[in-house]
């Protein structure tokens, strides 16, 4: 199963908490509480965003962090390779000669398609739209249904 982390999880949501009110600067432990998530996590969360520039950590009494940019301008790949480093399908979508039979492999190429495929669906998403309330799903057009009943 393809899956993102756990932390990379709780790092979208940290995300989302401070994107709510960007120009608030919040504790880790006010993070924490609004998320959910317990203080430790948030702080382990937070740093791996800060090194990659999406937050920015303020010291002192009133310190604390908040989005370096606007939510619409962080995109949800940002967020992946911060808490994971980059995106890798297969070993070999992102380093040539980790694999045994590399050089007679014929699907190489499509799980690099694959990657970039991936890659690019997640550059199309922002933290903004991460923020939008999900959109309704329509119901399902009304059937007609025929009766016949039997003559008794």
């Amino acid at each position: 199963m393809l899956r993102v982390t756990k932390l990379t999880d709780y790092a979208t949501v940290v995300l989302t908490v401070l994107a709510a009110e960007p120009e608030r600067v919040l504790s880790a432990p006010e993070l924490a509480e609004r998320a959910g998530l317990e203080t430790p996590t948030v702080s382990k969360v937070l740093k791996p965003l800060a090194q990659a520039g999406l937050v920015e950590g303020f010291r002192g009494a009133n310190g604390g962090y908040r989005l370096a940019r606007g939510s619409g301008e962080i995109q949800l790949i940002e967020i992946v390779e911060a808490m994971e480093g980059p995106l890798g399908m297969t070993e070999c979508s992102v380093h040539d000669g980790n694999c045994g039979i590399q050089d007679q492999c014929d699907i190489r190429a499509g799980w690099r398609h694959i990657n970039d495929v991936v890659i690019a669906a997640l550059r199309d998403v922002t933290l903004a739209q991460m923020l939008a309330p999900p959109v309704p799903s329509s119901p399902p057009p009304a059937r007609r249904i025929d009766l016949r009943l039997a003559n008794t």
